[in-house]
């Protein structure tokens, strides 16, 4: 709904639409999470070609951002400007998905040059899919409310979205790998999991849809006039005059390398088989922990956001993170292999078995919290980034008068894409500079010099990726109050152009000093 030029939301779209979310992270999940193990262990593809392919397509990833942006912002057709980018997005993504993890073991092995080919083609055809609808997810949060109070909701209900979405993902794989069940990351896990993740993704997609539907009008998009042809050209010029967007992409990109790599399977089978010895009674009760101090952050951070602005959240819970993974280092140090008592003991016997006790040891008590604490902070901002994303598009819109959603979206979310492409990279050759040639899974044993690939990875690069964004983030400009100001004179310019003024008018005599918050 409009009132006095502020379009809010109503509270079901609110919480719809981050479905669309929800959705590309079940594929971030199932592609991103295990397609180099698939390559590596299913197709029998080498380990560094099956990792050097997820930073290559993530890279591709990156580039067609810009490009389906610019086509969004000239998009404005009976269905909408953004619903039917979601829609073929999800369709794209789950028949290229059947085709690459079911389709392509059938493929006889002494074909090698055959598996390698339809990797390639598949994985590229699911990046398309994958950039449509995730572009949306960013691009669309300037029409569907521009309320400051509103849109740090944005990271309560992506939260119920990435449960419903990563959450269950990450929850069902390690139960289906179990020896009593698909078994360890094989070709019958991949036909298992494929047509679950589908089955999420087109129903949260389904939801989003719904959530977006009203507000995907010409109406609510930026001043209420054409739709902004922007050449390709200008994308530079573009990010160069919106500061913001610049200290913004610097920023998320920091917060998405710091989950990528901390959350990467490869690392935490290390970190929860190789080093503490029992996957699968560790891996799944750390997940829910994290998950558990992460709900009170989330509530935190909207209520930070709310009060001082969504800059200021985002750097409080990130300083939070970087000074509790200060301890989980620290004990990350202090682990010797084979003493139980410098080792994570939560479980013995079978987490779903009978029989099972508990038995935790002083250094678990010390991990779980500084891992929890430090967990549940950098999770809650781990996707803030997004609805600040709108806040530059409104900036934008306020500095120069272009609706340009789609392109200040992807912009942002090309860094994104850029920085955490190098999380399976990065896996790949610090485990070749200790010898390990093959992707580990839980059934590998512990190789001298793992703790420390643990350690960087786990730790020290998160720990970095947080120190670049509180650095970068001193800058932003556009706090909570800046925010209401520009929200002001948008409102105010829509208005007057409604009433006859022209565009290039109102922007000259209609500023700060002519409008009061």
């Amino acid at each position: 709904m409009e009132n006095n030029g502020m379009n809010r939301a109503k509270f079901y779209q609110l919480a719809l639409f981050p479905m669309n979310n929800g959705a590309t992270n079940v594929y971030f999940v199932l592609i991103l999470s295990y397609i180099a193990t698939f390559g590596n262990k299913v197709l029998g593809l080498g380990m560094v070609f099956a990792s050097f392919m997820v930073t290559g397509m993530r890279v591709f990833d990156a580039i067609t951002d810009p490009i389906i942006g610019a086509i969004m912002d000239k998009t404005d057709g009976k269905f909408g400007k953004f619903r039917p980018f979601m829609v073929l997005g999800n369709v794209v993504m789950a028949v290229s998905v059947i085709a690459l993890y079911i389709l392509t073991p059938l493929v006889p092995a002494n074909l090698l040059w055959l598996r390698y080919t339809l990797f390639i083609v598949l994985y590229a055809v699911w990046v398309l899919g994958y950039t449509f609808q995730t572009s949306v997810t960013r691009s669309a949060q300037p029409v569907l409310t521009n309320d400051p109070r509103q849109r740090p909701l944005f990271t309560i209900f992506n939260t119920i979205a990435s449960l419903a979405g990563m959450g269950a993902m990450q929850f069902v794989g390690p139960i289906l790998a179990g020896d009593g069940f698909a078994g360890d990351y094989n070709a019958t896990w991949f036909s298992i999991m494929t047509p679950i993740g589908i089955a999420i993704s087109a129903l949260l997609t389904v939801l989003a849809v719904i959530g977006i539907w009203e507000k995907d009008q010409t109406k609510y998009f930026g001043l209420g006039g054409k739709q902004e042809q922007v050449k390709i050209s200008e994308y530079l010029t573009i990010v160069k005059n919106n500061k913001p967007l610049q200290r913004l992409m610097i920023a998320g990109g920091g917060c998405k390398l710091a989950l990528a790599i901390a959350t990467n399977t490869t690392v935490l089978i290390m970190l929860y088989s190789c080093m503490m010895g029992n996957y699968d009674n560790l891996y799944l009760p750390m997940m829910i922990v994290g998950y558990a101090f992460s709900a009170p952050f989330f509530l935190l951070t909207v209520r930070t956001s709310q009060k001082h602005g969504q800059k200021k959240s985002l750097m409080t819970y990130v300083a939070v993170a970087l000074i509790c993974y200060i301890g989980v280092l620290v004990m990350l140090l202090l682990w010797k292999q084979g003493d139980p008592a410098w080792n994570l003991s939560v479980y013995t016997g079978k987490l779903l078995g009978e029989g099972f006790q508990i038995n935790i040891n002083l250094y678990t008590v010390l991990f779980v919290l500084f891992f929890g604490i430090g967990y549940g902070a950098y999770y809650s901002t781990a996707d803030m980034p997004i609805p600040m994303v709108a806040d530059c598009a409104d900036y934008e819109t306020y500095r120069s008068g272009k609706f340009i959603p789609g392109i200040m979206g992807t912009l942002f979310s090309l860094v994104d894409k850029l920085v955490s492409s190098l999380s399976a990279t990065v896996v790949s050759i610090a485990l070749l500079f200790i010898g390990v040639f093959d992707l580990p899974t839980k059934t590998t044993p512990y190789a001298p010099g793992m703790n420390w690939v643990v350690i960087a990875l786990f730790c020290i690069v998160p720990m970095a990726a947080w120190l670049i964004t509180l650095i970068a983030m001193r800058g932003y400009q556009l706090d909570g109050k800046r925010i209401k100001t520009i929200q002001a004179v948008n409102a105010a310019r829509k208005q007057a152009i409604a009433d006859g003024m022209s565009q290039e008018e109102a922007m000259k005599t209609i500023t700060d000093e002519t409008v009061t918050p």
